[in-house]
C-alpha cells in the first residue's frame, strides 16, 4: 500500500506526463545507441572501428549499467522520479559534447562507461516506477505500451530528422564520401541529438508530477531478499534477456542493408529509421492485447512469431527470388521485437510484485535482463567480422533465431506460473 496517493489528474496532466517520459525516456539512449543503430557504417568509418571494437565499447557500457542498476532501483524508491531523470538527462547530454570531438577507442570506452552511469543510475528505475505509477492497477499494458510506442515515434522522428541534417550535409551523391565531409556531417548529427537530450530533461522537470514518496514496507535489503526469493520474477529477467537481445540485433540491421541489400551509407540509415515507425503501432497494440489476454500469453506469441522469421533470415540468401520475402521478415522482426518492448515490464503486475517494491523488482530484472549490453555485441561483433557479407549476416541470425527459443519456453513456463498463482489467490479468497 501507499502511504499517500494523488488525486486524479486532468487528463491534460496525463497526456503531459506521458510525453514527458517518453521524450525522456527515448532520448537518454539516443547518443549511446541512435547513431550506432542509425548511422553504423558512418560511426565504423568515422572512428575507425571495427565490428568487434564497438561490440567491446558496448560491453563497458553494459559493465557499468549493471553496476548502476541495484543502487538506481533504490534510489527510486526514495527520492522524486523526475528529479532524478532530470539530472540523469542533463549528464547524458553532456556526454555528447565529448563525442562531437570524434575521441579514439580508449575514449570512447571511458565515454561508454560513464553513459552506463548516467543513463541508468538515476533515470531506469525512475522512469518504469512513474509508468506504472501512471497505469494504475489496471492499464498496465496500455501504460508500458504507450510508453515504448512512443518513444518509438520520438526516436523515428528524431532520426528522420538526424538522416536529412546527415544527407544534406554530405555531397551529392553519398557513395566514396570524403572522410573529412562525413567526420563534419556526424559531428552536426552529435550535437542535435545531445541539444534534443538537454530539451528533454526540462520537459521532463515541467510535466512530470511531484510525486509523493512511498511508504517503505522493510528497508532496501529487506525488499531486495524478497524480490530475490520469487522465481516468477527470476522468469522475468530471462525473458528480457531474450527480448533485449532480438531488441540489440536491430543494430546491426544497418549493416545488414549496406552489406548484403546493397544501400549506401545514406540509405541504409533512412531505411532504419523509417523501421523505426513501426515501434509505436506494435507496442501499443500489444500493449492493448496483453492487457486483455495476458502479458504472458502475448509474450508467448511474441517469441514464437520471432523464432520463424530469424530462422527464414538465416537460410535465405538476398536473391531477386527470395527479396520480398527477406523484407517482409526483417519487418515482422522489427514489430515483434518492438511489441516484446512494449509489454515485458506489464509483467510486474502481472507476477504480483507489490508497488513498494517495484524498484528492487526493476534493478533485479534489469540486472539479469540487460546483460546483453554486455555480451551481445561482442559476440555479434566478431560472428560479422569473422565472416564478411552473406554468411555473417546469417549466422548471426541464426544466434538470434536460437535466443528467441530460449525466450519462447521461458514465456510459457511465465504463464503457467502466472496461472497458478491467480488459482491459489481465487481459491484463497474463496475459503476466506
Amino acid at each position: 500500500m501507499r502511504a499517500m496517493t494523488e488525486p486524479p489528474r486532468p487528463a491534460r496532466d496525463r497526456f503531459l506526463a506521458m510525453l514527458a517520459l517518453v521524450v525522456g525516456g527515448e532520448m537518454i539512449f539516443s547518443l549511446p545507441f541512435h547513431l550506432p543503430r542509425y548511422f553504423r557504417p558512418s560511426v565504423l568509418e568515422t572512428l575507425g572501428l571495427s565490428n568487434a571494437q564497438l561490440g567491446d565499447v558496448f560491453a563497458v557500457y553494459g559493465v557499468t549499467a549493471m553496476l548502476a542498476y541495484f543502487p538506481g532501483g533504490a534510489l527510486a524508491d526514495r527520492f522524486e522520479a523526475r528529479r532524478l531523470m532530470a539530472l540523469s538527462l542533463l549528464a547524458t547530454a553532456a556526454g555528447g559534447l565529448y563525442l562531437a570531438t570524434l575521441p579514439g577507442p580508449r575514449g570512447l570506452a571511458v565515454l561508454y562507461g560513464y553513459w552506463g552511469l548516467t543513463t541508468i543510475l538515476l533515470f531506469w528505475a525512475a522512469m518504469i516506477r512513474a509508468t506504472r505509477d501512471w497505469g494504475g492497477e489496471t492499464a498496465q499494458g496500455r501504460a508500458f505500451g504507450t510508453l515504448d510506442g512512443g518513444r518509438g515515434l520520438a526516436a523515428a522522428t528524431f532520426a528522420s530528422l538526424a538522416v536529412a541534417g546527415f544527407a544534406w550535409l554530405l555531397p551529392e551523391g553519398d557513395y566514396g564520401v570524403e572522410a573529412g565531409d562525413r567526420a563534419r556531417a556526424m559531428q552536426a548529427v552529435i550535437l542535435f541529438y545531445a541539444g534534443v537530450t538537454a530539451l528533454a530533461a526540462v520537459l521532463v522537470l515541467r510535466w512530470l508530477p511531484a510525486a509523493l514518496p512511498r511508504a517503505a514496507e522493510a528497508a532496501p535489503a529487506a525488499r531486495m531478499r524478497s524480490v530475490l526469493g520469487q522465481p516468477l520474477v527470476w522468469l522475468q529477467a530471462l525473458i528480457v534477456v531474450c527480448a533485449y537481445c532480438g531488441y540489440k540485433g536491430l543494430d546491426n540491421y544497418a549493416l545488414y542493408a549496406y552489406d548484403v541489400l546493397g544501400m549506401s551509407e545514406t540509405r541504409s540509415a533512412a531505411f532504419t529509421a523509417s523501421s523505426a515507425y513501426i515501434r509505436p503501432l506494435a507496442a501499443i497494440v500489444a500493449g492493448l492485447v496483453a492487457d486483455r489476454i495476458g502479458a504472458g500469453r502475448a509474450i508467448t506469441g511474441l517469441f514464437g512469431i520471432l523464432v520463424v522469421s530469424y530462422a527464414l533470415l538465416a537460410t535465405l540468401d538476398a536473391t531477386p527470388a527470395f527479396i520480398a520475402i527477406v523484407y517482409a521478415n526483417l519487418i515482422v522482426t522489427y514489430a515483434a521485437v518492438f511489441a516484446l518492448r512494449g509489454v515485458y515490464f506489464a509483467l510486474l503486475e502481472a507476477t504480483r510484485v507489490p508497488a513498494t517494491m517495484t524498484g528492487a523488482a526493476v534493478g533485479l530484472v534489469s540486472v539479469v535482463g540487460f546483460t546483453p549490453d554486455i555480451f551481445f555485441a561482442p559476440i555479434a561483433g566478431r560472428l560479422l567480422d569473422a565472416a564478411p557479407g552473406m554468411d555473417g549476416h546469417q549466422h548471426y541470425f541464426a544466434l538470434l533465431a536460437a535466443i528467441a527459443v530460449v525466450g519462447l519456453v521461458t514465456a510459457g513456463l511465465l504463464s503457467a506460473g502466472i496461472h497458478r498463482q491467480v488459482r491459489a489467490a481465487r481459491a484463497a479468497r474463496e475459503t476466506a
